[in-house]
């Protein structure tokens, strides 16, 4: 049989003209919308945010998450939010997703997503109204364990958050609170394994799907969390692969088997964790923390913020919780 599968058509940039993002639009900064490559050859679209009045260089943030999301979502109010604290921020669509490109859509990849945030401080390092040395980048969800991942690599970085992060490597490889079985997993390959003939045979790449919807009753809570974000008017956008139909369903194959923040230890620049006290997944910045001082040199400058009482989409949207005043006292500390 050939292979006759359908990568689907390549995919133009196209930029939506009008503000479509879930959260109101500032007054007090400038927006519009940029594009940059990754060193795969993949355009990547963001929406850069600066504040209207400022004098000399800004430091820069580079801005991605959750996992899923797109920059209309919970990265571009992060990325506004900074702006109006004195940054110039860009929030991205990783490699496939939202309106950046990329054949197949819709595909994850440990390694592809490390390297978009460092092609976004790529275009960061060379803006004429940035210091160079003075460059952050925040991940949300899961993109604050691919940005754990690119502090490790990336000495341009001087200051990395990470927000209500998840390790997508761990959850893929051990299941939700690290309970999938060692028989559960193999049965678990055999099945993403399989997927591979379908799509080959069908000519398309199978979707895992979003958010459930509907919601049944009986949901674990942290389902019930991301439908109340995801499924709803609070966070729902068209391109959103959580709000919809999600990611190619063997994108997790990849994240089984590249174990991330292996080196996180190693890490110089200054990194702040920030974690709700109630989420669920709360265990991973933990978990991430400790193994990041482990037998580390360089751990002074390393910090873990529980919120009380916050649950893990809390830290998405909410802008009375997120502590968004510890992260600019954090990032213009680190970004000296």
């Amino acid at each position: 049989m050939e292979n006759k599968i359908n990568y689907g058509e390549t995919k133009d940039v196209v930029l939506e003209e009008e503000w479509d993002k879930t959260f109101p639009k500032s007054e007090k900064v400038n927006h519009r919308k940029v594009t940059f490559n990754n060193r795969f050859g993949i355009t990547l679209v963001a929406d850069l945010y600066e504040p209207k009045v400022y004098e000399g260089k800004l430091p820069g943030i580079a801005v991605a998450g959750p996992f899923g999301a797109v920059k209309e979502q919970a990265s571009g109010l992060y990325a506004q939010e900074m702006a109006e604290r004195g940054f110039l921020t860009i929030a991205f669509d990783p490699s496939f997703t939202g309106e950046s490109t990329g054949v197949p859509r819709y595909v994850a990849s440990p390694d592809i997503n490390t390297e978009d945030f460092q092609a976004a401080v790529d275009f960061l390092s060379v803006q004429e109204n940035v210091d160079k040395e003075k460059i952050g980048i925040i991940g949300i969800c899961g993109w604050g364990g691919l940005a754990l991942n690119v502090a490790s690599i990336d000495t341009r970085i001087k200051a990395t958050v990470c927000s209500t992060m998840y390790n997508m490597s761990r959850v893929n490889h051990n299941g939700y609170f690290d309970k999938t079985s060692e028989d559960e997993l193999y049965k678990l390959k055999e099945q993403l394994n399989a997927q591979r003939i379908e799509d080959f045979k069908n000519g398309k790449y199978e979707l895992a799907g979003g958010v459930i919807d509907p919601l049944p009753e009986d949901a674990p809570f942290y389902v019930k969390d991301y439908y109340d974000y995801y499924k709803t008017n609070r966070g729902y956008h068209k391109r959103s692969l959580n709000s919809n139909n999600g990611c190619n369903i063997t994108s997790s194959l990849s994240f089984i088997n590249t174990p991330q923040n292996t080196f996180s230890n190693e890490i110089r620049n200054a990194v702040l964790i920030i974690h709700g006290e109630k989420a669920h997944s709360c265990y991973f910045s933990k978990d991430a923390y400790n193994d990041m001082i482990k037998d580390g040199k360089y751990t002074e400058n390393k910090e873990l913020m529980i919120i009380p009482n916050a649950v893990h989409t809390d830290l998405y949207d909410k802008k009375d919780i997120i502590p968004f005043d510890k992260i600019q006292s954090f990032l213009k500390e680190n970004l000296k």
